[in-house]
């Protein structure tokens, strides 16, 4: 009979997206149970992916009295399920789910960072969301940061000892899958046709934002930065893929009404599949703040994209700085939009950073060496018990 592993997370895209495939994969080995909100988009998930799965409350919110009901509401249920392994994702899903497998007394409470919101955070807040981390990691066993950058901020911060610390493979969550995220798949016909039916212009050199559109990853700079690009390089395009988050993390009234009324900045909203986009476009543009292990850089980069990318973790492991992409500082708009030019106008630049970019993906984060370096910790852990 197989053990069971619960696999955690605060909302189900980050199961369909962040995870994709390695579920489906672990239950080859383990009777697996996926553990989210948003009821309904979880039980599609498992559907699709031949997995159970457990509703769960959470929320993205600092929410102290509906978590702790959340806590209690998982520590029952593990109770009866008693798996072997609980693995939990983002900062909300880690908190509830490390606290609630101690109190459960499950064997092996693992905890993946990919990304730290607090890094952005400020008073009271960050001393509410450092504490949250230091809990997350006391109930956990063992803790995985998904880039070396992560690792060395958490020993920075005395969050846990570094015993408890550990990258699986060379960094990433999930890898990427370079048979499916693959340039070959489209023809020059339907790219062509693809910018047609957004009205981009077909010898536009076209950057592609992918990922929430929100402060946090630069949208402000991005898009102020590329309409000063635009009055001098009128061949460019924009294009921002994927959802605004008024709620959360708003942009500023400027950047919404910019975005509104620009012809050349063209936002498509949520994507569930970004390859077609990907495919059309020339370079990556992603000016984060903050990141774990980023998959939209890798995803770009198995797509033979070359990437800006701030000098932040995860990024500055994916991105050779003038090798496959081009690495700019933090919140620079003016580094950010030489950085633009120059690889607008600089063709053999643009070129040698193009001819390397997939090759850096294949030979680093392909997806199923990465769930190999995954289930190869899940038994070296199950042999020490």
């Amino acid at each position: 009979m197989k053990s069971k592993l619960i696999r955690v997370t605060t909302v189900p895209i980050s199961l369909e997206k962040l995870l994709e495939g390695q579920l489906t994969f672990m239950q080859q080995y383990y009777d697996v149970t996926a553990v989210s909100s948003d009821e309904k988009r979880l039980k599609n998930f498992g559907d699709q992916n031949n997995v159970a799965t457990f509703y769960l409350e959470l929320t993205r919110k600092i929410t102290p009295l509906k978590d702790l009901r959340a806590v209690y509401n998982l520590y029952r249920f593990l109770q009866k399920e008693k798996p072997l392994i609980v693995h939990t994702h983002t900062p909300k899903a880690g908190i509830v789910g490390m606290l609630a497998a101690y109190f459960a007394r499950v064997p092996l409470r693992l905890h993946t960072v990919a990304g730290l919101p607090l890094m952005e955070a400020t008073g009271l807040k960050r001393r509410i969301l450092n504490l949250v981390e230091k809990l997350t990691y006391r109930a956990a066993t063992n803790v995985y940061p998904n880039s070396k950058g992560l690792l060395d901020f958490i020993i920075s911060e005395k969050f846990t000892t570094s015993s408890k610390l550990k990258i699986i493979g060379d960094g990433s969550s999930n890898g990427i899958d370079t048979s499916y995220f693959d340039p070959v798949m489209y023809t020059e016909k339907d790219n062509l046709d693809l910018r047609k039916l957004l009205d981009i212009p077909i010898h536009d050199f076209v950057f592609i934002f992918v990922g929430r559109l929100v402060k946090d990853k630069g949208i402000n700079e991005l898009v102020s930065a590329f309409l000063e690009l635009l009055e001098n390089s009128p061949g460019v395009s924009l294009l921002l893929v994927g959802p605004f988050e008024e709620e959360l993390d708003p942009l500023l009234p400027e950047t919404l009404q910019n975005i509104e009324s620009s012809r050349k900045v063209f936002s498509q909203g949520y994507q569930k599949d970004v390859r077609p986009f990907f495919a059309m476009s020339n370079a990556l543009i992603f000016p984060s703040y903050r990141e774990g292990f980023p998959n939209v850089v890798m995803q770009a980069g198995a797509m033979a994209l070359p990437s800006i990318v701030t000098d932040i973790n995860g990024c500055n492991e994916i991105i050779t700085d003038n090798k496959n992409g081009v690495i700019v500082p933090v919140k620079n708009e003016n580094l950010l939009l030489q950085a633009m030019k120059e690889i607008v106008e600089n063709q053999s630049l643009f070129s040698l950073l193009k001819s390397n970019a997939r090759d850096t993906i294949t030979a680093n984060y392909e997806r199923r060496e990465i769930w190999s370096h995954l289930l190869r910790e899940y038994h070296q852990l199950e042999a020490k018990l």
